[in-house]
């Protein structure tokens, strides 16, 4: 009898060129606005030559510069907050015991990913609405507590990860030393598990940093993100200052998700 071969998707007729027309659809657009950002003329289509014209005018820009400092403060507040939450929910899934409604606490701490984003972005309208009309408060702290909410499952994930690769015999044999809960954390839990808080933290950074629609949902007038402003700037005139600004926001994320990728692959 001869023997069964396994099944292999790289050998199925047709997945390479699919493979590669899913490539090009996906990254030609993003290459052709990174090369278009240094073009010396005002069209998005027609390239009349090399320069820095629109890294500059995107530089002194007083809007583009407050919008920017704006994102950065929203970004760095949520993943402060996001990635503590997560630490402390990681901690409670799995260095405890099993109990009821686990699995529930688990589907509660990762909403936001099984939620479509719109639906998250009208209910956060509704509940600060009200918040605002009470208090009448409107400033920045909807926006940090919006964006933290929401980006506690991307920290979460990688740092329950880690949590359960760790090997336990360390963290035991510091209670059987007669460790507190809180002295074992800090002299032994904390040293391996730090690669994954980094890579938490760096993944909440740059989902906040890059969010559009919860932020356009929840802010007041005046508010505009780094995103929100390059959303406005396309209802107006179109101009290469919003493809060098979408250059730099794509080179800071994909150095955020390689620096990511790297720290989760760090071992003890």
């Amino acid at each position: 009898m001869a023997e069964q071969k396994g099944f292999n998707i790289r050998r199925q007729t047709g997945f390479a060129t699919l493979a590669v027309a899913c490539f090009v659809l996906l990254y030609l657009p993003i290459l052709l606005l990174v090369a278009y950002s240094f073009n010396s003329g005002s069209s998005i289509a027609i390239w009349e030559g090399f320069s820095w014209r629109w890294y500059q005018s995107a530089w002194e820009n007083e809007l583009v510069q407050e919008a920017t400092v704006r994102s950065l403060v929203i970004a760095v507040w949520a993943s402060l907050i996001s990635t503590t939450v997560a630490v402390l929910a990681a901690l409670a899934t799995t260095r405890t015991r099993k109990f009821r409604g686990q699995g529930a606490v688990f589907a509660m701490i990762n909403q936001p990913l099984m939620v479509p984003e719109i639906v998250t972005a009208v209910a956060l309208l509704i509940f600060f609405a009200m918040i605002k009309v009470a208090t009448g408060y409107s400033g920045l702290l909807y926006l940090v507590i919006a964006h933290s909410a929401f980006c506690i499952p991307f920290a979460y994930l990688p740092i329950r990860a880690r949590l359960q690769g760790m090997d336990l015999s360390l963290e035991q044999a510091a209670a059987d030393l007669y460790a507190t809960p809180f002295q074992a954390f800090r002299r032994i839990t904390l040293p391996q598990l730090w690669p994954g808080i980094l890579a938490g933290a760096m993944l909440a950074f740059v989902i906040s940093l890059d969010d559009v629609v919860i932020t356009e949902f929840v802010k007041s007038a005046g508010q505009d993100t780094l995103p929100t402003y390059m959303l406005g700037q396309l209802r107006r005139v179109i101009t290469p200052e919003i493809n060098a600004i979408s250059t730099v926001l794509i080179g800071i994320s994909v150095t955020m998700v390689i620096g990511f990728t790297l720290l989760s692959k760090i071992r003890n």
